[in-house]
């Protein structure tokens, strides 16, 4: 993950202001000048977080009367609607949602990836299994997430569609926070070793329907073991 910028703080600090209820929608911001003061930037970077901002349909401009506050509903930026439900809603919730959006997306590139595959995919995948057997030995739990979420991606890339990957890709650190939390539990783990390796072997078939079966039936068990292991131990 890239280093964030002035711009980047500008607009985080924002999106905070209007998550937090400090904006409401139809609100009106403060002006340029006064948010370059509060944030200790100048104009020209207050321009370009708002820039940013108005491009993801978060603020919108009325000519001479300043810029206002979009309702959530009407917000097209991907990580800003993901923090705003993420605020709305339980932990649960937010777990629950991002393993639907996962198998909306993952299961349709498994199956193109049975039919793209390269070699250079498979021995992706195939490397991210091996270095997950090896982290969970060596109780390397950084680890084993990097190598589950570098498998993931192998399909995602072996798809040879370049949206399906930018589609997780604005999810990153909410998927990665969600990964980390369930890769703790060792049983987890294994059920992860063991579903990759079914992927795997599906999209060598060639079989595009059988290797969107077996990414669900992931997907399934993802979702079974978040209840079992991490929902059901929390007070």
């Amino acid at each position: 993950m890239g280093r964030k910028t002035l711009v980047d703080d500008v607009v985080d600090g924002l999106l905070d202001d209007i998550l937090e209820g400090k904006l409401g929608p139809n609100d009106v911001l403060p002006s340029e000048l006064e948010i370059a003061e509060l944030y200790g930037v100048s104009r020209l970077t207050v321009r370009e977080a708002l820039k940013v901002l108005r491009a993801q349909n978060i603020l919108y401009v009325k000519a001479g009367r300043g810029t206002f506050v979009n309702p959530p509903e009407t917000w097209t930026g991907l990580g800003a609607i993901f923090r705003a439900a993420s605020r709305g809603s339980s932990a649960e919730q937010v777990a629950a949602g991002l393993i639907e959006v996962r198998r909306m997306v993952e299961t349709g590139a498994a199956g193109l990836a049975a039919k793209r595959h390269s070699p250079e995919d498979v021995e992706r995948m195939r490397q991210c299994i091996h270095d997950m057997k090896l982290s969970r030995a060596a109780g390397d739990l950084d680890r084993f997430v990097a190598a589950d979420i570098g498998f993931h991606d192998a399909v995602l890339r072996a798809s040879g569609n370049p949206f399906v990957r930018a589609l997780l890709a604005q999810l990153g650190q909410l998927l990665y926070t969600a990964r980390r939390e369930t890769s703790a539990v060792p049983e987890i783990q294994l059920h992860a070793i063991y579903f990759h390796q079914r992927v795997l072997d599906s999209i060598l078939t060639g079989d595009a329907e059988l290797s969107r079966q077996i990414m669900d039936e992931h997907m399934d068990q993802t979702f079974e073991d978040y209840e079992r292991y991490v929902h059901s131990a929390k007070p």
